[in-house]
């Protein structure tokens, strides 16, 4: 490894020259360069740049995606009272909530194009998505006309709870590159759990005399919980590694010694990119179309399962055992095992645990299938509850994929391009879900889904870490492979 001290010029949160994020005091660091050419910066502390411990940073965007989960999670236990009140169809409100997602999905990679080039700060990001959300509720409230309400919700709605999304993911990654599985896990799962409070209210004391305050409300309660954690957002330097946890070197275990135990593990099984991979070189390396492709596959078949698992359970006779299973515990599962699979990463490996969770979700369609035919209601729930888990799982694996295979330079806009196949998904895995159903009925659609989904664990299985050369290689020659981009 070559070093190379310098110190801080006065550089604001995006790393570039200027006068925000000066308030903490910046100590010396040095560049360390690995045996690839990838450049490490440390010898400054989270308490140096920040003024206190990097924990914050995953508890403050825990707690914002906690906030913004009510637009997703809990927007199903409101529509037959938004329905009533606005005069709309169940098809009126599908597709508000498949419009959310599709903006929801669609912002992160301009989100992250223009906080990579310093037109917009993780703390502006937070706050323009945080009022956005505002409007998008007082739109339900009040707009009884679909259009508008699907512009106000749906469009600008879903662009502000994008922009946290997507704001909240790459900050954790950041801040915790030695243990982002587990950080990113954590943080993701809010996204799901975070709605519990809300499905209840929304069952309970939500109805046509006070859903407009109840939303305007839950709008205010949106905004001030966001902006107030955005208040201490801060990225951290460009190449920045904590200095407690020394850098990993080419070694085969892929931790230098001194890390923790935890840290050395992680790192062994998860190691860090070879370099700063730009967009451009993300996608030439033929790895981030993959992504791409396999989160389509897989969000296709998690928003089929969220469709119609409730559809098929009347089919086959299974209506109250399935009330009895609300919303409220699938959002649980949902969001625990989201944290669960980050955990797990960094103990098996990324990669790998990404195949069984994909895995688990496609041989679960097969299995609703089976309880379906038994006419076993446990069974089913059985089932259903893993469809759940695998149908949320997947998408912190994918957060913390990209960084571990492009670098956390770029990752903003990486991420953003790879979270974007979760676009196509929600918008047509709904309705091409109901053609098929038309077409195959239940038990063909629900094989189709099993079989998408094990086509996306064979693409994940093709994943490789760009640049880095494979054992066999290593151990016949022991040579070293430079960065290849396809």
């Amino acid at each position: 490894m070559s070093t190379e001290t310098d110190r801080d010029e006065g550089k604001n949160e995006d790393g570039r020259n200027g006068d925000d994020g000066c308030a903490a005091r910046r100590a010396g660091y040095r560049n360390v360069t690995d045996g690839k050419g990838r450049v490490y910066r440390i010898g400054e502390s989270d308490r140096e740049l920040l003024g206190h411990s990097r924990k914050l940073m995953v508890y403050l965007p825990w707690i914002a995606m906690m906030a913004i989960s009510v637009s997703e999670y809990a927007y199903g236990s409101a529509e037959d009272t938004l329905s009533r009140a606005h005069g709309w169809s169940q098809s009126d409100t599908f597709w508000i909530l498949s419009v959310w997602v599709f903006f929801q999905a669609g912002i992160a990679f301009p989100a992250g194009w223009l906080r990579e080039r310093g037109l917009l700060t993780a703390r502006w990001a937070m706050y323009l998505g945080s009022v956005l959300c505002l409007v998008g509720f007082v739109a339900l409230a009040h707009l009884d006309d679909v259009g508008p309400a699907l512009c106000g919700f749906g469009v600008i709605g879903g662009l502000g709870s994008g922009l946290i999304y997507a704001t909240c993911i790459n900050m954790v990654g950041k801040w915790f590159p030695e243990r982002r599985g587990a950080k990113t896990g954590f943080v993701n799962g809010g996204f799901a759990y975070g709605a519990l409070p809300f499905i209840f209210l929304f069952n309970y004391a939500f109805d046509t005399s006070d859903y407009d305050e109840m939303l305007d409300l839950i709008g205010v309660y949106v905004l001030v919980v966001v902006a107030a954690c955005a208040w201490f957002f801060r990225d951290p330097p460009p190449n920045w590694w904590p200095p407690h946890v020394a850098p990993p070197t080419a070694t085969p275990a892929g931790a230098a010694p001194g890390a923790g135990r935890r840290s050395a593990a992680g790192l062994a099984k998860n190691p860090p990119a070879v370099a700063q991979f730009t967009p451009k070189e993300a996608l030439r390396s033929g790895m981030l179309p993959l992504m791409w492709l396999s989160v389509v596959l897989t969000a296709g078949v998690s928003i089929f399962g969220i469709s119609f698992q409730v559809d098929y359970a009347r089919e086959v006779g299974f209506g109250p055992l399935v009330a009895a299973s609300s919303m409220g515990v699938m959002s649980v599962v949902n969001g625990v095992g989201r944290a669960f699979v980050g955990w797990l990463s960094d103990l098996w490996g990324r990669r790998t645990t990404l195949v069984v969770v994909i895995v688990v979700l496609g041989l679960a369609q097969f299995g609703v299938i089976w309880a379906g035919h038994v006419h076993s209601q446990w069974l089913f729930l059985c089932f259903a509850f893993l469809s759940g888990f695998g149908g949320g799982a997947f998408y912190p694996l994918f957060a913390a994929l990209t960084p571990d295979y492009f670098g956390e330079n770029y990752n903003a806009t990486n991420y953003g391009l790879v979270y974007s196949g979760k676009l196509i998904s929600g918008l047509f895995g709904g309705g091409l879900g109901s053609m098929v159903v038309g077409a195959w009925g239940y038990d063909g659609a629900y094989a189709l889904a099993g079989g998408v989904s094990l086509l996306a664990a064979g693409c994940a299985l093709l994943l490789r870490q760009p640049g880095r050369e494979r054992p066999r290689a290593a151990v016949a020659g022991e040579r070293t492979v430079s960065r290849e981009l396809i």
